[in-house]
């Protein structure tokens, strides 16, 4: 009798002790022990980013010899490309790779394009020094693609919204995220661009380059409390199956023999990859052509099994709609991003005319005024978050004070006031240049101190503060759950078409310009006109905002089922599809 108790009892006792054991190596993974880890990382890249883009027109018009509008077009251009890939980058991080597997390989082809950076501004010969300049910055284009879409999904992806305290933790997260972008960003304007301009830039890259360094050891050295994510496949295949079903059943009615009979998946969720799961979309009216991919017709309605590529859930067809939705949205914000483009170009070539001196033996960095956006932005966000939403909810009785679309919305019309208040910055400095007999001595220095640039430092991180962080919540909220890393992918690659919309801009410029004589965005900033292209684009802001305004009044959020909604829903379909004889 005792003997064959014993063994059962040290069985339970074992399985207890297992079960603590494995209990204890879940709770290890994850949570703020892991997230740090990935918060350094991110923090890093935004240094050597902004260390490189905030002085990149200083090098390839001083060093390189490029003229100044040649050397905006490519800042713009590789913004742009750095801006598109994550995209890809994206892509191939939910379908193949996962997001862990992604951030490594990129963070190690990051740190190799800075280091041929460094090499092609110190050891390669100088014959050779631009091409492998230019090769550099897209190698870096290329590991910038892999990580920005993937490395704060994956860090989010360290807490777990079923746990309480992870919960709780993961909201001061982000906080902590955006905190941690910001300062990376704004040390690196201050002290890289400092030793780029006062020691070396050899000196300033090799710094990058080692962060770089430090950062991905930092990310190894965690990689046993990471929790990872595996693919899930393609999410474009089951938007492609929407569009596929639809197609194939283009003539058939609603209504087809009376009875007008939908798919829905009853687990509250769609089938095929990519989609939601857990909760179930309201059936909404825009884009009704989708709608004939749930009809069961005749041959669905006789198949022993679904075919995904001729009947799709309801789900899947609401979310191929939220998609769909967020396209005009994408369209309105390109211009948005366009004059944020002039903060790496043209801002900084104006201080670079203007007086920098603070006491008699420093000069700001022309670049180093970039810093302001940064620090703007860390004042901005909690005076946005405590003044201005319980200010603005009293008005409206929104929860947030505003929509999302709305807060693009405002940002909208700063990015406008901005360039408003650019150009009249710009015409009193040349103003003042003629005054002084400057206007043919671009090299001389304007006596107008460079703090005059101040407002529309501050214009530009009250307009991000607005439409940027707005554009984030929009994507990541309005986006199917499985597609947040495209969502933050699409949202990124506002800034990078934005960028080659600038660069379009400024070649239709000086087309027309350069058929009446004068040639804006010349060598020479004193008769480039820059005041009058910064209006262009206040006009051209001016008109996207009106589109913007157009397009928005006709969106629709996502909607989601709640109890009552369920209780109703049979009528609603009923009338919805009305058979009419």
């Amino acid at each position: 009798m005792d003997s064959s108790v014993t063994p059962v009892t040290m069985d339970n006792d074992h399985h207890h002790n297992s079960s603590k054991v494995s209990s204890q190596k879940k709770s290890y993974k994850g949570g703020w022990s892991a997230a740090i880890f990935v918060i350094f990382v991110e923090m890093a890249e935004r240094f050597a980013f902004y260390g490189l883009a905030g002085n990149l027109i200083q090098y390839l018009t001083n060093n390189l010899g490029e003229p100044v509008a040649t050397a905006a077009k490519n800042v713009n251009t590789w913004i742009g490309v750095s801006a598109i890939f994550p995209l890809l980058g994206a892509f191939v991080a939910d379908s193949y790779l996962g997001r862990f597997k992604t951030i490594l390989a990129s963070s190690f082809i990051y740190f190799l394009g800075m280091v041929l950076l460094s090499l092609s501004v110190s050891v390669i010969p100088m014959h050779s020094r631009k091409a492998v300049f230019f090769t550099a910055l897209y190698v870096l284009a290329i590991g910038e693609g892999g990580h920005k879409p993937c490395v704060q999904t994956f860090a989010a992806d360290q807490f777990d919204e079923n746990n309480p305290k992870e919960k709780a933790a993961k909201s001061s997260f982000f906080n902590w995220w955006y905190l941690g972008i910001v300062t990376g960003a704004s040390v690196a304007i201050v002290v890289v661009i400092y030793l780029q301009d006062n020691v070396s830039w050899t000196a300033g890259f090799g710094v990058l380059a080692g962060s770089l360094a430090v950062a991905l050891a930092l990310f190894l050295i965690g990689i046993k409390r990471y929790r990872s994510q595996k693919p899930t496949g393609s999410p474009f295949t089951a938007m492609a199956q929407v569009f596929v079903a639809a197609a194939k059943k283009w003539r058939v009615s609603e209504t087809h023999r009376g009875r007008g009979i939908c798919y829905e998946d009853e687990r509250g969720g769609s089938h095929g990859h990519g989609q939601t799961k857990g909760y179930n979309l309201v059936r909404t009216k825009q884009f009704r052509f989708l709608d004939k991919a749930m009809i069961i017709d005749n041959e669905d309605a006789m198949s022993k099994t679904k075919n995904p590529w001729r009947l799709c859930s309801l789900n899947q067809v609401e979310e191929v709609k939220l998609v769909l939705r967020l396209i005009p949205i994408w369209l309105g914000c390109l211009m948005f991003c366009a004059v944020i483009a002039q903060l790496h170009t043209f801002f900084t070539k104006q201080g670079s005319t203007m007086m920098r001196s603070i006491g008699p033996n420093f000069q700001v960095p022309p670049a180093a005024l970039q810093s302001l956006v940064g620090f703007t932005i860390l004042i901005a966000v909690p005076v946005y978050d405590r003044v201005f939403v319980p200010m603005a909810r009293k008005i409206t009785g929104h929860p947030s004070g505003i929509t999302m679309l709305q807060r693009i919305g405002i940002g909208l019309f700063v990015s406008m006031l901005n360039m408003v208040v650019a150009g009249l910055i710009e015409t009193a400095r040349v103003n003042t240049a003629r005054k002084h007999g400057l206007m043919d001595n671009p090299k001389a220095v304007v006596p107008m101190s460079v703090w005059w640039l101040l407002p529309q430092y501050v214009l530009t991180a009250i307009g991000d503060v607005f439409t940027i962080v707005g554009l984030q919540e929009l994507f990541y909220d309005q986006m199917p759950e499985e597609m947040r890393s495209i969502g933050a992918a699409a949202y990124i690659s506002i800034v990078g078409v934005g960028s080659f919309i600038n660069t379009a801009i400024i070649s239709v410029v000086q087309v027309i310009t350069s058929r009446h004589g004068s040639v804006w965005l010349g060598d020479n900033l004193n008769r480039a006109h820059l005041n009058y292209f910064y209006w262009v684009l206040a006009g051209l802001s001016g008109i996207n905002l009106c589109v913007y305004m157009w397009i928005t009044s006709g969106f629709v959020y996502k909607k989601v089922e709640n109890d009552e909604t369920r209780e109703g829903k049979e009528l609603e379909m009923e009338g919805y599809l009305e058979v009419k004889v």
